[in-house]
C-alpha cells in the first residue's frame, strides 16, 4: 500500500510537507499542495484514517452494540439512530462480539450506544472512567460519562396485566425472555406486582424472545389447557409464535386464549385478529439515544430519559 513516504519521494519533498498538504494545512503553498495531491492520486494513495483519528481524537463515527441482528425488532431502532447521526454529521457502525468492544479504547469510534447484555457493566464503567462516552439502552448505570435511554417497561407491563384482568381468567401465563435481560426483569417485576395485588393466579414460562420459543410455549399451554387463559408475552416475537401455534388448533384467539405482546411490531397489523401489544416508538428510542450520545461527546448537558409506552388494544384479548 502506498504511504506518504512514497509520495514524498516522488514529489521530492519532506514527509511533513506531504502531511501538511494532504491535511489542508496553510504551511504549504497552493502550488505545492496541488502537486502533491496530483501525485497522491496517481499513486492511488488511500489515507490511513485510523492514524488520523488517533491524532485528531475524533472519527465522527458512533458505534451501536447489539447482542443479535435476528428478528424484526431492530429496523426502526437503527433507522432512528442513523437518521439522527446523519443530521449531526456522524456516521454509524453496528457492532457485535467481544473484539468489537476494542473500538472504544482504540478510538475507532467517538462513543457507543449499547443494547447488548453481553457487554459487561464493569467494562463499560472502565471505558467511561477513561473518558469514553456511552449511552445504554438495556441497563441502569450511574456515571458522568454514561447516560441511559430506557423503555418504560414497568408501566407497559402494568397496562398489559390491567387489560387482561378486565376479564379475569383462572390463570395468567407470563412468558418471559432471557434471564440476563434488563427489560425482562423490569416487566416481570411489574407484572407479578399487579397480579399479586389482585390475588390472580399466574404461571411463568421462560422463553428467549424468539418466535421459535413462542411456538414451543404455545404447545405447552395447549397441552395444559382446560378453560380460557390469558397470556402476557414479554415481547411480540414470542407472542407471534404463540399466536401462530394456536391458529392451527381449534381454540379461538381472543376467546379461549387471550394474548398481549410487547413491542408492537409492524407485522402485528397484518394478523387477524390483530395482536394486542404494548407500543412505543423504536425510531424515537433510537433517535433519542443517538442525540444523547452526540451531546455527551460534545460535552453538553444530557439527562437520562424514559420512553413512554401505550397499550394497542385489539380482539386478541
Amino acid at each position: 500500500m502506498v504511504g506518504i513516504k512514497d509520495i514524498a519521494k516522488a514529489a521530492n519533498v519532506s514527509i511533513s510537507t506531504v502531511s501538511y498538504a494532504l491535511n489542508g494545512s496553510s504551511k504549504v503553498t497552493e502550488k505545492t499542495r496541488a502537486k502533491i495531491v496530483k501525485i497522491a492520486e496517481e499513486l492511488n494513495y488511500i489515507p490511513n484514517r485510523a492514524g488520523r483519528n488517533l491524532r485528531k481524537k475524533e472519527t465522527q463515527i458512533i458505534g451501536v452494540y447489539l447482542a443479535t441482528y435476528g428478528g424484526t425488532f431492530y429496523g426502526d431502532l437503527l433507522e432512528g439512530i442513523m437518521s439522527t447521526a446523519k443530521e449531526n454529521n456522524y456516521d454509524m457502525i453496528v457492532c457485535s462480539g467481544d473484539r468489537s468492544r476494542l473500538f472504544l479504547p482504540e478510538r475507532m469510534i467517538d462513543g457507543a450506544i449499547v443494547l447488548d447484555t453481553g457487554f459487561p457493566d464493569d467494562e463499560l464503567i472502565d471505558y467511561a472512567n477513561r473518558g469514553h462516552k456511552i449511552v445504554v439502552m438495556d441497563r441502569k448505570i450511574d456515571h458522568e460519562n454514561i447516560r441511559r435511554v430506557l423503555v418504560d417497561n414497568r408501566l407497559g407491563a402494568k397496562m398489559a396485566i390491567d387489560a387482561l384482568l378486565e376479564k379475569p381468567d383462572t390463570l395468567v401465563y407470563l412468558i418471559t425472555g432471557p434471564p440476563d435481560s434488563f427489560d425482562n426483569h423490569e416487566r416481570l417485576k411489574a407484572a407479578i406486582k399487579v397480579l399479586s395485588e389482585n390475588k390472580q393466579p399466574y404461571e411463568i414460562i421462560e422463553g428467549d424472545f424468539s418466535e421459535v420459543s413462542g411456538q414451543r410455549i404455545g404447545k405447552i399451554i395447549h397441552n395444559k389447557w382446560t378453560e380460557r387463559v390469558s397470556v402476557f408475552s414479554f415481547n411480540d416475537e414470542m407472542a407471534i409464535g404463540i399466536y401462530n401455534y394456536f391458529k392451527k388448533t381449534n381454540l379461538k384467539i381472543g376467546k379461549d386464549i387471550r394474548i398481549i405482546g410487547f413491542d408492537n411490531l409492524l407485522v402485528s397489523n397484518y394478523m387477524t385478529p390483530r395482536l394486542a401489544s404494548i407500543a412505543y416508538s423504536k425510531h424515537k428510542w433510537g433517535s433519542i439515544a443517538a442525540q444523547s450520545l452526540i451531546n455527551l461527546i460534545k460535552d453538553e448537558s444530557v439527562e437520562n430519559q424514559v420512553l413512554k409506552t401505550t397499550l394497542v388494544k385489539s380482539q386478541s384479548y
